[in-house]
């Protein structure tokens, strides 16, 4: 018998795992595949390896503006994919590490509930006084397409048995997923094409920062189609011959396919408990806890936002409410793109703050090009955008695209946490010459008080 047993070894099933522990608990950790899920082993951590090689490629081939000459740049395309599996490989020791450390037990298999308190892995009888749910969810496919060697999801495009690029790559969504991969493949020689369905890419962000990311891609050379789909993908012994929804007809040498995530939820049993399903979305409470009282559900099982960093934090809530009966409330909870350029933002985009609030918000913006350290290392393309309530001086938005902005992004999350108005981000002092300064500015604009940019006339 264990105190809590979590399904799924991903970044909330492990972390709640290790917070159980740290609270006194007896946990079972179990996973049909690798500790890390998804989003270690075929996600954010791998990508982010791919991302920062075609970054690289990106400023070999600008050397000459620093004043350096740079001949016969080649991609080993094979050491490519190699180098992010290794980072993965070592992350996930660390992992089996820091969970043997606290004495988690982690079973191998497949989990299914018998009923509401015994759990079925593999034909062994596991049982907890509670459970939680962090099965995470897997790449939605399009209607009648199978999956193969040159129609991929996320985790195809990533393979360590790809020896070369497409030649041309199209990528149906233009979410974090598509974009990031867009951007990749672009970098490493690809001509790459990205649908979507929607008037814009990246819809989910801010409209003024979608904007200025398809002039930026198109720009680098990322071909853009908007309002359009995909109404057929035949493969041939060559590649694979598409048909959009106007009409037109193209053929790739690959099709990623990136049009969001399916809920882990086949083959768990659900149906011998009283767990209710919703558009495939286990139904929570404000505790993460099921129609079932012990048993939770954390992550990209349940509700929007589906982001890795928000289950490890319904992880930690779920294991301190199960010990103390107390859970702090989720707060702000930021959206990052790791594409080139980068994307983040956290709270109301501007459409959503004038809906709720009228007229009544500041909306300062303040452009890399205006920034010293931008200017200096050659990142001088993007924004930084913020909105506050015009009344109380609150904080309801941040909005940035550009260089290092998924690491920015984190100190206006704490700001929203803190309930910071714009007074206390005006007073700060920031350090120079930083990219954060810009945050100090965007601020100050909102205001009437920019320093580093003309007087509006």
């Amino acid at each position: 018998m264990y105190d809590v047993v979590v399904i799924g070894a991903g970044p909330g099933g492990y972390v709640a795992a290790i917070r159980g522990a740290q609270l006194g608990l007896k946990v079972a950790l179990v996973e049909k595949e690798q500790v890390g899920g998804t989003c270690l082993n075929w996600g954010c951590i791998p990508s982010k390896a791919l991302l920062k090689t075609s970054e690289l490629v990106d400023s070999i081939k600008k050397a000459k503006e620093f004043g350096l000459k740079v001949e016969g740049l080649s991609i080993d395309f094979p050491a490519v994919i190699k180098r992010s599996r290794a980072i993965v490989d070592q992350l996930v020791k660390g992992i089996v590490t820091i969970l043997k450390s606290h004495d988690i037990t982690v079973i191998k298999g497949t989990a299914k509930f018998k009923n509401a308190t015994t759990l079925d892995v593999d034909g062994q009888a596991i049982q907890g006084k509670h459970y939680i749910i962090a099965t995470g969810a897997k790449s939605r496919k399009l209607p009648n397409v199978e999956i193969s060697k040159r129609i991929w999801t996320a985790k195809e495009a990533m393979l360590p048995d790809l020896q070369t690029p497409p030649q041309k790559l199209l990528v149906v969504g233009s979410g974090a997923i598509g974009m990031e991969f867009a951007s990749f493949y672009h970098y490493m020689g690809s001509q790459v094409t990205v649908i979507e369905l929607l008037d814009r890419i990246l819809p989910q962000e801010d409209a003024e920062i979608s904007a200025m990311a398809e002039k930026m891609f198109t720009k680098a050379g990322i071909h853009i189609l908007t309002k359009q789909s995909v109404q057929s993908l035949v493969e041939t012994k060559t590649g694979v011959d598409v048909t959009f929804s106007g009409g037109s007809k193209d053929s790739f040498d690959a099709v990623l396919i990136a049009i969001g995530i399916t809920p882990n939820t086949e083959g768990l049993g659900l149906e011998n408990t009283k767990i209710k399903l919703e558009k495939g979305h286990i139904v929570i409470d404000e505790h993460n806890k099921t129609a079932e009282p012990n048993i939770f559900a954390i992550g990209d099982v349940v509700t929007p936002p589906w982001l890795a960093h928000k289950a490890s934090h319904e992880g930690v809530n779920v294991m301190e409410y199960i010990v103390t009966g107390k859970m702090h409330p989720l707060g702000p909870i930021p959206a990052c793109t790791y594409c080139y350029p980068q994307v983040a933002s956290v709270g109301l985009t501007e459409m959503q703050a004038r809906e709720k609030y009228g007229d009544s918000i500041k909306v300062g913006k303040f452009p890399f090009v205006g920034n010293g350290k931008a200017l200096a290392t050659g990142k001088d393309e993007g924004m930084i955008k913020l909105i506050f309530h015009s009344k109380t001086g609150e904080l309801l938005g941040a909005h940035m695209i550009g260089a290092e902005v998924t690491d920015l992004i984190h100190s206006m999350v704490l700001a929203m946490t803190l309930e910071t108005t714009e007074a206390e981000i005006i007073h700060t002092i920031f350090p120079h010459p930083t990219l954060s300064e810009m945050i100090h500015e965007t601020a100050l604009d909102a205001f009437g008080q920019v320093i580093h940019m003309p007087k509006r006339k």
